[in-house]
């Protein structure tokens, strides 16, 4: 049972911010600010949404693109973190599981994922 204080905290956090409906297998792009000393930045991050997890306020992302070389880098973003500014969907995946860990053993072309065709 939660305090209805902190609920009530929490709502109104996630309506102070608006984000596109995603789900596992969409490949997303992140706007990520990054604090290098007196001076910050806006990088962006993108992949795969492999996982969605958590509720509120609380509610993490696992982001995973191929690097350099064909090296996986994942990454776990909260999605209502002020170092996030935006979220923009690319693709939509057509994908029959809630998490997609089983990519990390996939490389190359049976690391795709199709697109999801809309009508």
């Amino acid at each position: 049972m939660r305090n209805k204080y902190i609920e009530n905290f929490e709502k109104a956090q996630v309506a102070e911010k608006s984000l596109p409906d995603f789900r596992a297998g969409d490949t997303i792009r992140l706007a990520v600010t990054i604090q290098e000393g007196e001076k910050s930045r806006v990088q962006a991050y993108e992949g795969v949404c492999i996982a969605k997890r958590g509720q509120g306020t609380g509610q993490t992302i696992t982001v995973r693109k191929i690097g350099a070389n064909g090296v996986g880098i994942e990454r776990i973003f909260p999605i209502y973190s002020d170092s996030i500014d935006e979220i923009k969907v690319i693709r939509r995946g057509r994908v029959r599981r809630a998490k997609l860990f089983y990519l990390r053993e996939l490389a190359g072309k049976k690391a795709r994922i199709k697109e999801l065709r809309r009508k």
